[in-house]
C-alpha cells in the first residue's frame, strides 16, 4: 500500500471514530455538562503525562496562553451543545447540525480575518436554507430545541475554528489542545453552580464518579475518539493535501447519521423530509471544499477539538 493510500484509510478511520462520538453521547446517560466536563478533564490528565507539552506552555507568551485558553471557553461551549442536542433530539439530529459548522464558517470567518466575504460562500450558506427547512419540518415537534442548541453548537465551531486558524502557527498542536481543553474544563467548572438556573436540561453534579458503565464510554470517548484520531490524523496528513483531508472530514455526519440508524435504530424517530433535508445540507458540505482553492494543511488544533472540523489554513 502506497503512503498517500495508507494516509487516506487512515483519515476515514479518524472521521469514523469522531462519528461514535454522537453515539457515545447518547449512550452515556450523564446529562451534558457532567459528560463534556469528564471528557475534557480525562482528556487533559491525559495530555498532562507528555512532557512535550508542559515543554509547549512554558515556551509560550503569556498573552497567547490567555488567547488559546479563551478559545478553550468557545470549545467547551460547542461540546456542552452539542451534547446537549444528543440529549434534546438524539445523534442523528445533533449530527446534521455539525454539517452547518463548514456553511456558518464560510459565513463567519470574512468578519474575523477581516476579508471581503466570498460570493461562492455566501451562494453555498443560501444553498443549505431549504436543508435547514426540509431538516426542521422532518423532526417531531419535541425536538425542535434540540436543533436550535445544536445549530448554536455550529456556530460555536464557525467561530473558535476560524480564531484558532489566526494562531494556528503559533503553538505545538499538542500543547494548544491541552491549553484550549484545560481551560475548557475550569469553565465548566465555574459555570456548573448557574446551570440549573440557566440551561436545567444540562446541568448535572460534576464530582460524583459515574457508573461503570458511563465511566467506560467516557474512555472511549476521550481516548479512542478524541486522542487517538488526534495522533493518527497528525501522521496522515503529512501524506496527503489539505483538499483529501478536508473532503473526508466533511464526511463525519454521513459516518454520524448511518452508525445512528444501525447502532440505535433512529431511522424510526425522523421522516423522510428530514433526510432529503440532511442530503441538501451534506451535498453543500462536500460542495465546499470543491469550489475553495486547495491549501497545505494547517496544524490539527482542530482535530483534537471538535467534531465538525475544517483544517483548511
Amino acid at each position: 500500500m502506497s503512503p498517500t493510500a495508507k494516509a487516506q484509510l487512515q483519515i476515514h478511520f479518524c472521521v469514523l471514530l469522531w462519528g461514535f462520538t454522537a453515539i457515545l453521547g447518547k449512550l452515556i446517560t450523564l446529562p451534558a455538562l457532567p459528560l463534556v466536563w469528564w471528557r475534557m478533564l480525562l482528556v487533559v490528565v491525559a495530555l498532562a503525562l507528555v512532557p512535550r507539552v508542559w515543554r509547549g506552555v512554558r515556551a509560550l507568551p503569556p498573552r497567547l496562553r490567555w488567547a488559546y485558553a479563551g478559545i478553550g471557553v468557545l470549545v467547551a461551549l460547542h461540546w456542552l451543545t452539542f451534547y446537549g442536542a444528543i440529549k434534546l433530539a438524539n445523534a442523528s439530529v445533533a449530527a446534521t447540525c455539525m454539517a452547518l459548522a463548514t456553511v456558518f464558517t464560510a459565513l463567519i470567518e470574512p468578519r474575523l480575518a477581516r476579508r471581503p466575504m466570498s460570493g461562492r460562500e455566501l451562494g453555498l450558506g443560501i444553498a443549505v436554507l431549504p436543508g435547514v427547512a426540509l431538516v426542521v419540518g422532518g423532526v417531531p415537534a419535541g425536538m425542535l430545541p434540540g436543533i436550535a442548541v445544536g445549530a448554536l453548537s455550529a456556530v460555536f465551531v464557525a467561530v473558535f475554528g476560524s480564531l484558532n486558524k489566526r494562531l494556528v502557527d503559533h503553538g505545538d498542536p499538542l500543547t494548544v489542545t491541552a491549553l484550549e481543553l484545560g481551560a475548557g474544563t475550569v469553565a465548566l467548572t465555574l459555570l456548573a453552580p448557574l446551570m440549573p438556573m440557566l440551561f436545567p436540561a444540562f446541568a448535572g453534579p460534576l464530582l460524583v464518579a459515574p457508573s461503570t458503565w458511563d465511566a467506560l464510554l467516557l474512555l472511549l470517548l476521550a481516548l479512542a475518539c478524541t486522542l487517538l484520531p488526534f495522533a493518527l490524523a497528525l501522521v496522515a496528513l503529512r501524506q496527503m493535501s489539505a483538499f483529501a483531508a478536508q473532503l473526508a472530514i466533511n464526511l463525519e455526519p454521513v459516518y454520524a447519521i448511518a452508525l445512528a440508524i444501525v447502532l440505535l435504530g433512529e431511522q424510526h424517530e425522523l421522516t423522510p423530509r428530514f433526510y432529503l433535508g440532511v442530503a441538501i445540507i451534506l451535498l453543500a458540505v462536500l460542495v465546499h471544499p470543491l469550489i475553495s482553492r486547495p491549501r497545505q494543511p494547517a496544524h490539527t488544533e482542530l482535530l483534537g477539538t471538535a467534531e465538525a472540523k475544517d483544517i483548511s489554513d
